[in-house]
C-alpha cells in the first residue's frame, strides 16, 4: 500500500501539471487572440469609393461613347482586337501604371471615378471623346471561421462588398463560430486597426453594415468546447495511469 501511495506521489504532481498547460494547449491553432481588456478600434465610416492603392492590378479598356472599342488593354494594345483574356497592368512601386499609347501614368491615390476621368483627357489628344473603364482585379478579402479551422480568401467584386456578403460567401456562421466575436483588421499588420463586430442580432447587424476594403482580414471567433477537447487531452494520460496502477496491484498478487 505504502509503494501505491508512493506511486500516487509521484504521478499525481505530473498529472497536475499537464492540467495547468493544458488551457494553453487546448486550442493551438488559435489565431488573432486578444486580451480581455483589450481596447478596440472605433468603427470607421465607410469610403465612398475605393482608393487605388501601390500593386493593384487594374484593368483599363477604352471605348469611344458610342460603344465600340478603341483600344483592348488586355491584350497590350491594337485596334478592335478579341477581349478573351486578360493580362492587367500593375501599379507599380513608383504609383505609376503603363499604358498603351499615353504610356506612364500615376494611378495611386486616385479613386476609380478619378482614374477614369484622367485617362479620358489623356486620350482625348488620340481619340474622339474616349470613354475609360477601369476596375482593380486583385482585391481581396481573408476570411477565418470557427477560429482558423476554415479560411477562404475572397474577391471583393463590388463597391459596395460587406461584412455579412463575405461571411455569406464564405460559408456563413457555423455552431462552433462566434456571431458575436467577429475581428476585422485592416491597415500595416505590423499596427493594424482592430474592429469587433456583432451580428448576432437584427440591431446589431445595423451597427455592423461595414464595407470592406482591400486586404481585410476577418477572423470570427470559435466557441470553446473546454471539456470535449480536456478529456480528449487527459485520455491518454489517464489511460497510462490505469495500466501502472493494473502493473502494480498484479505485482502485488505475486
Amino acid at each position: 500500500m505504502k509503494r501505491l501511495k508512493s506511486i500516487l506521489i509521484i504521478l499525481l504532481p505530473v498529472f497536475a501539471i499537464f492540467m495547468v498547460q493544458s488551457c494553453k494547449v487546448l486550442y493551438p491553432s488559435q489565431m488573432l487572440k486578444t486580451d480581455s481588456d483589450f481596447n478596440f478600434d472605433d468603427v470607421e465610416e465607410n469610403q465612398p469609393e475605393y482608393v487605388i492603392n501601390l500593386y493593384d492590378k487594374l484593368d483599363v479598356r477604352v471605348y469611344t461613347n458610342k460603344g465600340i472599342q478603341l483600344i483592348n488593354t488586355e491584350q497590350g494594345g491594337g485596334v478592335n482586337q478579341s477581349t478573351a483574356g486578360s493580362l492587367g497592368y500593375q501599379v507599380e512601386s513608383d504609383s505609376t501604371v503603363k499604358l498603351p499609347t499615353i504610356g506612364r501614368v500615376k494611378m495611386a491615390g486616385l479613386t476609380i471615378t478619378a482614374a477614369e476621368s484622367l485617362l479620358e483627357e489623356m486620350y482625348k489628344q488620340y481619340y474622339q471623346e474616349p470613354f475609360v473603364k477601369v476596375n482593380v482585379t486583385n482585391r481581396r478579402v481573408i476570411i477565418f471561421r470557427s477560429g482558423s479551422s476554415s479560411g477562404s480568401v475572397l474577391t471583393i467584386n463590388n463597391e459596395k462588398f460587406t461584412l455579412i456578403e463575405a461571411l455569406a460567401q464564405a460559408g456563413g456562421i457555423d455552431d462552433l463560430s462566434k456571431a458575436y466575436r467577429i475581428k476585422v483588421l485592416r491597415g500595416d499588420l505590423r499596427n493594424p486597426k482592430v474592429f469587433l463586430y456583432n451580428i448576432s442580432s437584427v440591431e446589431d447587424v445595423k451597427k455592423s453594415n461595414l464595407v470592406l476594403q482591400s486586404n481585410d482580414i476577418i477572423y470570427v471567433e470559435r466557441r470553446p468546447k473546454y471539456v470535449q477537447r480536456t478529456l480528449t487531452e487527459i485520455t491518454p494520460y489517464v489511460s497510462l495511469l490505469n495500466t501502472v496502477l493494473l502493473l502494480y496491484l498484479m505485482t502485488q498478487n505475486f
